[in-house]
């Protein structure tokens, strides 16, 4: 289902958006607080560099602000409408959901946000 070359594949696995051959991240887990924002300064695969300029992830706040919208209400239903949890029950369960994937959301929008800039190449992939 999710194969490379897919941009999906990229945003999900936070894998190089050129070649999909490694992941741009010093550490896989983004719940390794200290290095949630440590990135591989390039590709070791394809060579690419992941920082195009040097506030270029400032870009990835809008998306984050998209990304948490999207679990803020994946929480509301799953609480108020699912579970049919109070109206305070659902708030807590909102905020407790932003906090608990808040590294999980910036990861996400980081890759996102670079995936609009960059697409797969094929032959980069190859070497």
């Amino acid at each position: 289902m999710l194969k490379k070359g897919n941009k999906l594949y990229s945003i999900l696995t936070g894998s190089c958006p050129k070649c999909h051959s490694e992941s741009m991240y010093a550490y896989q887990n983004p719940y390794r607080m200290g290095s949630l924002f440590k990135m591989q300064e390039r590709c070791s695969h394809c060579n690419t560099k992941y920082k195009i300029e040097p506030s270029f992830f400032y870009g990835a706040m809008y998306v984050s602000y998209a990304v948490g919208i999207a679990f803020a209400v994946a929480a509301f239903v799953i609480s108020f409408l699912i579970i049919k949890a109070s109206l305070l029950a659902t708030f807590i369960s909102i905020v407790i959901t932003m906090i608990v994937f808040l590294p999980v959301i910036i990861r996400l929008s980081r890759n996102i946000w670079i995936n609009i800039f960059m697409n797969y190449d094929p032959d980069a992939a190859k070497s």
